[in-house]
């Protein structure tokens, strides 16, 4: 008469009257229990974290069926209790690189927190699983077979690790038992890394003395008769026989193996390697095979997944950087910008780049302190919410420069370091005049810089470089298509111009393009009319319109900050004209049929470069478009991928070139008109210096120092000046959004001057007016800066255009001139006339305009804002590529040249 007794969870023990025969410990009923609590679990989570799921993949290289099966009952398990489980399947020629990059990407993803590679690697080619199994990411290694993860568990690190599946299925079965692991004698026969080495490891932790067993033991079975606790994973059918087994011990078997039996339908049956029908005679507690162990290996493979997620969740706050600032205390006295570089330990691009949110294979390192980003980043981010976006320009400033873009860094740091709120800032590449100009070296200064100061400022990215390689190319294009357009016949020109590819003519997409603007419909050439080839070869160039190589570089490096993919870059490198036909029509770089060449060498240059400053906030460095003849700010590329790297709360911090009236004016009406990005908020950059001297101080010299009447107090002088502030203020505010003054503090500089200065901005009518400090104090100096910033996103947006592109070209000048500049009205040369008129019958007229001044007033000599004055038009030139017409004041030329800042520089110093 047999009696069944529930122990607990999962353990079952049958009785007769006469003695005890077996305690099935089921794993089917403890890995359902198991599963169970984790659904709990998960539940839990979602509503404490929602949105929030925990996420597993399983790599696999090559399709063995046994594989197949094993990863189907992975996927199935996470699916019933809410693990997001995905399969990646390699091929079987994948090779260890690739296998590896894989690897890679998944540790990367955030969303993923457990990683499985599933063994064997059934590839063609060499793979060395160590390698790769250790390739994981030990916090997603949720099968526990990093070095790192079997270290920590050989040292007894439990709360930090991760257990092999199986050992810790077994611990949970042993558990379920109710039997005490504290002093118990134990046996593990097997030492394998997946299940022996680790069992061992567990039951040591958990206070059991253990003895390890393997085929080479010669007293196995007198080492059996001693366990208390015996767990078999040898790999050998039925190789523990039961009367070596120490009555009332528990018995886990992890064993799976096959022996004939014919009473089967397949011939063979499934046993463990222990001898089960005897062994469960003396044994407490035994776990059957099949039902045993099995279950409970997907189970704790789930719980190590779950358990993953929980710890990425403790720390992980969704939008936020994991990244560390390196707030510096200043020094007094405050040495120079150079030296304070030098003093500022840079951390490595990779490691910023993984604080910011990027994937290694988003990053192309360029030496060991700047990383051009990949643009793949914006399709992976595509559905990420913008951030905060604000634009820092200033008041025109005098010829040593005001601070514009000291402030910009400082305020990126003082929100990023000091507020912890996730925050880029976005800078043009220094253009070669200013490396060495009195201005500085154009990459912030003091405790606001970008660093390493003579990398960023002399190593540049390289862009300008390859602008001329391409500006080059063009010319020398130009040149050779002149010369064989008057020395080769139309049949062997056309044959030069679509040479024989194996055997066969074919035009590219740029001459196919050329075709269909001649009115040819035909993509075969040897269908082409003698007709249709001379139209076809003769671009009858009128060589007094060819461009030069200046403007061309200009414009291409309008085109590289303007674009805003790949695609779109090719499609404005193939509208740049470059001279004008003896009929009147724009002969462009798609005629000459090497847009496509220069879209080869242009391709990485689009890429930003991810560079930080003092404080370790991360700083967008890319494209130096001129201020004047262009738009004068970094490029959409960089705005809009800092846009989505800082997430919906973040900020990112950009610059407009020249004044308010001239580069923030460009910035809305070109820049943004491009990108589809509306900025929240302008901070406008002054300094007292500036207004006094458009309050009537005396007119600074290029290359000189300050008078010394710019540091002594004159409240007369500038309270004249911030009339000429409350019109910028007014420029600003003519898009609609909110106006903060930040007032760049100067040494010489009276609090009643700054009291004066602030008050006379929000007079104004801006937001805010507030003081920065920040070239000496860096971060900290712009906290008032950036809490105001905070504030004035809060304000709804109103922003809106100066001007609808589609009105006539003089109307949109006429707008620029009265509304930004103050002028009465504009007067047209002649030649200004005529190429307007040209301009307009080509399809022009509909381009934004960009007016080639510079910040100073027409009359140099005229200080404040002038009125009532006629702004000449002397030129105007179709920038088709960058998207604008570029329309020439007589005032076009810059100012003096400034005598070159490069004494004391070198190689080698004694110092």
């Amino acid at each position: 008469m047999f009696t069944v007794t529930m122990l607990r969870r999962g353990a079952w023990r049958y009785w007769n009257s006469q003695r005890t025969i077996a305690t099935i410990v089921s794993g089917n009923k403890t890995s359902q229990q198991v599963r169970e609590r984790l659904k709990k679990e998960i539940a839990e989570m979602k509503n404490q974290f929602p949105g929030s799921r925990p996420g597993l993949v399983v790599l696999q290289v090559g399709d063995r069926d046994d594989s197949n099966l094993y990863i189907s009952m992975k996927l199935k398990a996470a699916a019933e209790i809410g693990i997001n489980a995905n399969h990646i399947r390699l091929p079987k020629t994948a090779t260890e690189d690739e296998v590896l990059r894989s690897i890679v990407a998944v540790n990367e993803n955030p969303a993923v927190h457990g990683l499985i590679v599933q063994l064997p690697l059934d590839s063609i080619n060499p793979i060395d699983t160590e390698k790769v199994t250790n390739a994981v990411a030990p916090e997603k290694d949720v099968d526990g077979l990093t070095s790192i993860n079997a270290g920590k568990l050989s040292r007894g690190d439990l709360g930090s690790c991760f257990i092999p599946c199986t050992p810790n299925g077994c611990m949970e079965l042993i558990s379920q038992t109710g039997v005490t692991v504290s002093g118990k004698n134990a046996v593990v026969i097997g030492r394998s890394k997946i299940v022996g080495a680790p069992m061992h490891d567990l039951l040591l932790w958990n206070h059991a003395t253990v003895t390890t067993c393997h085929s080479k033991t010669l007293d196995l079975a007198e080492q059996v008769g001693r366990a208390d606790i015996l767990v078999v994973g040898a790999g050998k059918a039925e190789m523990v026989k039961g009367e070596w087994v120490k009555e009332g011990a528990v018995v886990i078997d992890c064993g799976i193996n096959y022996i004939p039996d014919s009473s089967k339908p397949s011939g063979k049956r499934v046993v463990g390697d222990v001898h089960y029908s005897s062994a469960k005679v003396r044994a407490g507690f035994i776990t059957p095979v099949p039902g045993g162990v099995g279950p409970m290996t997907v189970a704790m493979l789930m719980k190590n997944t779950v358990e993953s997620a929980k710890r990425f969740l403790q720390t992980y706050r969704p939008g936020k950087w994991n990244i560390v600032y390196t707030k510096k205390k200043p020094q007094r006295p405050q040495p120079s910008d150079v030296e304070i570089s030098r003093l500022c330990l840079s951390k490595p691009i990779g490691q910023l780049a993984r604080e910011v949110g990027l994937f290694s294979d988003e990053v192309e390192p360029y030496g060991r302190n700047k990383a051009k980003i990949r643009l793949d980043v914006l399709n992976r981010m595509k559905k990420q919410p913008d951030g905060k976006y604000v634009v820092v320009t200033g008041i025109t400033s005098t010829p040593v420069g005001e601070g514009k873009r000291t402030t910009a860094l400082g305020l990126a740091q003082a929100l990023g370091a000091h507020l912890n709120i996730n925050t880029f800032a976005c800078v043009q590449d220094p253009s070669p005049g200013s490396r060495f100009g009195v201005k500085g070296v154009a990459v912030g200064g003091g405790y606001s810089q970008i660093i390493p100061l003579e990398e960023v400022s002399l190593q540049p990215s390289g862009h300008n470089e390859v602008i001329s390689t391409a500006s080059r190319l063009v010319m020398d294009t130009i040149k050779a298509h002149a010369h064989f357009e008057t020395r080769l016949s139309e049949k062997a020109l056309f044959e030069l111009l679509v040479p024989l590819r194996v055997g066969q003519r074919s035009v590219s997409p740029a001459q196919f393009n050329r075709l269909k603007k001649l009115g040819i419909e035909k993509s075969d050439p040897l269908t082409l009319t003698k007709n249709e080839i001379r139209r076809f070869v003769q671009l009858d160039i009128d060589h007094a319109t060819t461009t030069d190589c200046g403007s061309l570089e200009n414009e291409i490096m309008a085109v590289l900050s303007l674009s805003s993919s790949e695609e779109d870059m090719q499609q404005r490198l193939t509208k740049i004209i470059v001279a004008t036909n003896k009929s009147g029509d724009p002969v462009t770089t798609e005629d000459l049929n090497v847009s496509g060449a220069l879209a080869m060498l242009l391709k990485d240059a689009l890429q930003p470069i991810l560079m930080q400053t003092v404080e370790g906030t991360p700083v967008f460095v890319h494209t130096s478009p001129l201020a004047d003849i262009a738009h004068g700010s970094p490029s959409i590329l960089a705005d809009r991928m800092a846009l989505k790297m800082v997430g919906p709360d973040g900020y990112v911090v950009t610059e407009s070139g020249g004044g308010a009236d001239i580069g923030l004016e460009k910035f809305f009406n070109i820049k943004c008109c491009y990108s589809d990005l509306q900025p929240d908020v302008v901070v406008m950059v002054t300094t007292v210096r500036t207004l006094k001297m458009h309050g009537g101080g005396p007119t600074v010299q290029t290359g000189l120092p300050l008078p010394n009447v710019y540091s002594q107090e004159n409240l007369k002088h500038l309270e004249r000046g911030c009339y000429y502030l409350k019109k910028q203020v007014e420029n600003a505010q003519a898009f609609g959004l909110p106006v903060i003054v930040a007032v760049n503090k100067f040494s010489s500089d009276t609090s009643a001057e700054l009291q004066l200065v602030c008050s006379q901005a929000r007079q104004a009518g801006a937001f805010d007016a507030v003081q920065c400090t920040n070239w000496s104090e860096g971060g900290a100096g712009a906290l008032a800066l950036a809490e105001a910033v905070q504030s004035a996103v809060q304000i709804p947006d109103l922003f809106r255009f100066l001007y609808d592109p589609q009105i006539p070209v003089v109307d949109k000048l006429r707008i620029v001139a009265k509304r930004m500049y103050g002028a009465k009205d504009i007067e047209l040369s002649p030649k200004a006339k005529e190429k307007l008129a040209l301009y307009t019958k080509q399809g022009f007229g509909n381009l934004p305009v960009c007016i080639a001044k510079t910040h100073l007033n027409n009359d140099p000599m005229l200080k404040g804002m002038p009125t009532d004055f006629f702004l000449p038009i002397t030129d105007i030139k179709a920038n088709a590529g960058a998207g604008f017409l570029c329309c020439f004041t007589t005032n076009t030329e810059m100012e003096d040249p400034m005598w070159p800042c490069f004494h004391d520089n070198n190689l080698y110093s004694d110092k």
